[in-house]
């Protein structure tokens, strides 16, 4: 520790990815502190993951014990569901606050210095915190800012937070609307879908592109249509922009032609849930105090150790992770970006590799995937010059789905037809989020669906999806 500093490291938000860089940090024998305006965990303990697993796992139940058909497949007989909406709330409630004080206690424990209050860039290696009783300033041998993001709320929809909300009012689950419009259907949407549906609303799903789930591989968009949309209390709009929702009882939304822009239909539902993605939380941060732009979409521009970027060059001792970057905006990817930051801060180059990245959706069944989808691989090899192939196993023929009586689903290998190496995993079915972890170390390794196929699955377990995937693969070339 120099003693010209107050800090070796102060970290500006306490969300997963300052978490993982405070950790980090004090394991490299950093003094730290971290600075947070509002809840420890940031977005994915406060008002993301967390909150959401809680209400997909209660909804899930739910979903399940009302299948009739499917008990009986099983033997089982079950009387009437019922469930009770605040309890299943205060589940959620209950599991923020736990996993909230796990993360706060961690950062004591190890000596963390946690301050309250608005944190920004003062100057080189210098920071300002606001509080209610003033200012103070530290400083810091390095800065590293992991700020998160906010829900994007397009122009024309207003936000009253009780008929109109976003993820984040959702989750409260402080009423079960009979009929919610959801615009926007990635995985926040899908999952909310998936949540409502099961405690009994009907669903109106709006998409402005011309595909339902346009950032999943098509396949998996095609079959996640059949499985999580279709049978369910779900219609669908795509090519239609919401232009204008107007919050009240009921919700006002007009469509317009995604292209055209011209108004084809006025919707009147109970509660709109605008799931159209994040933005970077990068306001009022002090950026310009070291002479630092964010890019027009409010990302702070980095390279790939994580160091700031101003005008291309590296600001000295100012990094940057998490959503605020925009690479990957996953809590688990904030997480390795933090690590790689405080490497590099160390001296021991380290960068993160996006493509081993898994990601996952906790419908029911799940999806995940890792690395490319087939249209990414096939451009990537009409550029380099390899040719892509893809193979799919399935789960109705996977001895565990079957007796679990969940047989629908996929699993899909994407990979390089002339080394076999894996370029994309992407999987639907039981437990899929669990069975991705082995598709995501392979790429890490960027091991071949040669090396892949020798190895031994359990059975019978679900990983044999995977196991049949890679035969599959080796067996048509």
């Amino acid at each position: 520790m120099s003693q010209e500093f107050d800090y070796d490291l102060v970290i500006i938000g306490a969300g997963v990815g300052g978490h993982g860089a405070a950790l980090h940090a004090v394991s490299c024998g950093l003094k730290t502190a971290i600075i947070e305006a509002s809840e420890m965990g940031g977005t994915c303990v406060n008002r993301g993951c967390i909150p959401s697993k809680a209400l997909l796992a209660a909804s899930g139940r739910v979903r399940e014990l009302r299948n009739t058909h499917h008990l009986q497949a099983l033997g089982i007989q079950v009387g009437d569901v019922a469930f009770d909406r605040q309890a299943i709330a205060n589940h959620a409630n209950n599991l923020v606050s736990k996993i909230r004080g796990d993360l706060t206690n961690s950062l004591k424990r190890l000596g963390v210095d946690i301050i309250q209050g608005w944190g920004k860039v003062a100057g080189q290696q210098k920071v300002t915190v606001t509080t209610d009783s003033g200012e103070k300033t530290f400083t810091a041998k390095d800065i590293i800012l992991s700020t998160g993001s906010v829900p994007f709320v397009p122009p024309g929809i207003e936000i009253d937070g009780k008929t109109v909300f976003t993820s984040d009012d959702a989750l409260k689950l402080d009423w079960i609307p009979d009929w919610v419009a959801i615009i926007g259907s990635g995985y926040i949407g899908l999952e909310f879908s998936d949540v409502y549906t099961a405690l009994g609303s009907e669903i109106t799903m709006i998409e402005a592109l011309d595909q339902l789930m346009p950032t999943f591989d098509p396949d998996i968009a095609k079959l996640a249509t059949r499985v999580l949309i279709t049978p369910r209390d779900i219609e669908t709009h795509v090519g239609v922009l919401a232009m204008k929702v107007t919050p009240g009882t009921p919700v006002v939304i007009e469509l317009a032609d995604a292209k055209t822009k011209e108004v084809v239909d006025v919707l009147e539902v109970d509660a709109c849930l605008v799931a159209t993605g994040r933005i970077p939380a990068t306001k009022n941060l002090g950026l310009d105090a070291v002479g630092v732009e964010t890019d027009r979409r409010g990302f702070i521009t980095v390279d790939e150790t994580m160091a700031v970027l101003s005008s291309g060059e590296p600001v000295p001792h100012l990094w940057a992770i998490g959503d605020a970057i925009g690479q990957l905006m996953l809590a688990h990817a904030a997480s390795a970006q933090g690590v790689a930051a405080v490497e590099n801060i160390c001296g021991r180059h380290r960068t993160v590799d996006y493509r081993s990245i898994p990601a996952a959706a906790f419908t029911h069944p799940e999806i995940s995937y890792v690395g490319l989808t087939e249209p990414a691989a096939k451009e990537l090899g009409e550029k380099e010059g390899f040719e892509v192939a893809s193979v799919k196993s399935y789960f109705k023929g996977n001895s565990k789905a079957i007796a679990e009586g969940e047989a629908e689903g996929i699993a899909k290998v994407i990979y390089r037809r002339d080394t076999g190496e894996v370029l994309g995993v992407h999987i639907l079915g039981i437990h899929a989020s669990d069975l991705i972890h082995e598709a995501s170390n392979a790429i890490a390794l960027r091991q071949s669906i040669n090396t892949l196929v020798t190895l031994v699955h359990a059975h019978p377990t679900l990983s044999e999806v995977l196991d049949d995937a890679y035969k599959r693969a080796v067996g048509s070339h």
